[in-house]
């Protein structure tokens, strides 16, 4: 079920998306929060400034939160993040242990705009794991995929 909260997050993402963007960075964007919306950490993907191909905003942003908080349970903790998570991204999704993943784009939208995505959705990744991570998809999808598109029109169009 979708909330004004999950909306707020997820606008955030979208910003976070569009610095990245401007950056000259792939066109996703993430954000960590508690339970009731207070933003803990945000990132965009960084993989083309980092030189590594995992530093994707889900990741960077489980990173950071991680070091900002000293802990690797981050449990009583949310993910919004501007693309279905790939499958590297859902497993460490799963193992920090966050309660929910609210996403907009589908990683179909991700394979259509160019990137080399494994697809397996997320659903289906955590149906095989032995903890629940809540899913939320569909926010603000329209958003999210437009991202692809500024990016297509941004200053490093290549995929990855």
């Amino acid at each position: 079920m979708k909330t004004d909260l999950h909306s707020r997050l997820m606008a955030e993402a979208i910003e976070v998306c569009k610095r990245g963007i401007a950056a000259g960075q792939p066109p996703f964007g993430a954000v960590i929060a508690t339970r009731d919306g207070e933003v803990v950490f945000t990132s965009h993907n960084r993989v083309r400034q980092s030189v590594d191909p995992s530093a994707h905003a889900e990741i960077s942003a489980i990173r950071g939160a991680c070091e900002k908080l000293r802990t690797i349970d981050l449990s009583g903790h949310v993910m919004a993040t501007t693309c279905e998570p790939c499958p590297m991204c859902a497993s460490a999704i799963h193992w920090a242990k966050l309660d929910t993943v609210i996403y907009g784009a589908g990683i179909e939208d991700a394979r259509v705009a160019g990137f080399n995505e494994l697809i397996l959705s997320v659903r289906e990744l955590y149906g095989s794991g032995g903890r629940g991570v809540q899913v939320v998809e569909g926010v603000l999808r329209d958003e999210c995929r437009e991202l692809f598109q500024r990016w297509a029109d941004g200053p490093n169009p290549t995929p990855y």
